[in-house]
């Protein structure tokens, strides 16, 4: 099910403070991908069956715009050395995915991993496992393979984290984070981790959102484009009064744009990649014991 909604608010003219917040809520747009439903081509259609098979999410990685887009090796995949024309980011859904200089030492990255890698610098990529999927993401396109001899440096070094290097921040590390007394009493509380790019108003920034099992509550943001890929658990999201409730496995995606609050429940502890503008909130419901 791949969901699009459109929802344009009118002001109201008798009610001053009504006008001036529904304008502020016009022209949403809220997209919701199911992973199932996601439609798969060759990422490298000169190798056929021999390359990954690949699945956008939003954009278009044939186009020179920023595009973000599932990867789904074969088990024990691994490609011959080569560059990218352009530089990505990863994050690893499933299985387990290498990705390094062809001389390297093999470093398998498990579920929750986050990698980038530069343009123009040899490398390979490898799988293991029947179900090993990751999502990558360009900001700018075509997403194209050129021979190792065509290598160059681009001044960009690669970084690797595992899930056990991730720096997790609460509540009482930072402000995105609201959370009641009897959320608290009731279960951990959520985490955020900056992967990259800046917080500030307007910029640019990727995450990881993590949400305790049992978590009720809600994701607010106001801003052009935010964009979230479930990398581990079941979430169900909705948009009030915009969405039907949509249960949201690994490697289901969805996105907003403008002022707008998401309603996440998770009944096992979920982990989402947030790209957006600036900050977002997360806000727990109110518990009872």
């Amino acid at each position: 099910m791949n969901i699009l909604v459109k929802a344009k608010r009118t002001s109201s003219i008798l009610l001053l403070s009504l006008t001036v917040f529904l304008s502020q809520l016009q022209g949403q747009e809220v997209i919701i991908t199911q992973a199932s439903e996601v439609e798969w081509t060759h990422l490298n259609p000169k190798r056929g069956d021999l390359a990954p098979k690949a699945g956008t999410l939003w954009g278009d990685r044939n186009s020179d715009q920023p595009t973000g887009f599932l990867l789904k090796p074969s088990d024990g995949f691994e490609s011959p050395p080569h560059i990218h024309n352009v530089s990505y980011r990863g994050v690893v859904i499933s299985g387990l995915i290498h990705n390094d200089d062809p001389e390297a030492a093999e470093m398998w990255m498990p579920a929750g991993s986050f990698w980038t890698q530069p343009k123009g610098e040899v490398h390979i990529t490898a799988a293991q496992g029947t179900n090993s999927l990751a999502y990558i993401e360009i900001e700018e396109g075509p997403y194209l393979v050129h021979p190792s001899e065509q290598a160059f440096d681009s001044g960009e070094r690669p970084v690797t984290v595992d899930p056990s290097n991730i720096v997790w921040l609460t509540p009482s590390d930072l402000t995105w984070i609201s959370q009641s007394k009897q959320s608290r009493a009731n279960a951990s509380a959520p985490a955020i981790a900056y992967l990259w790019g800046s917080t500030g108003p307007g910029e640019l920034n990727g995450s990881f959102l993590k949400l305790p099992a049992g978590f009720s509550g809600t994701l607010s943001a106001n801003s052009a484009n935010l964009r979230a890929v479930v990398v581990k658990g079941q979430l169900t999201h909705q948009v009030n009064g915009k969405t039907n409730a949509s249960q949201l496995a690994p490697g289901s995606y969805f996105s907003s744009t403008g002022q707008t609050e998401h309603s996440l429940t998770s009944k096992t502890e979920t982990t989402l990649y947030l790209r957006t503008e600036g900050k977002y909130r997360v806000s727990a419901d109110e518990r009872s014991d």
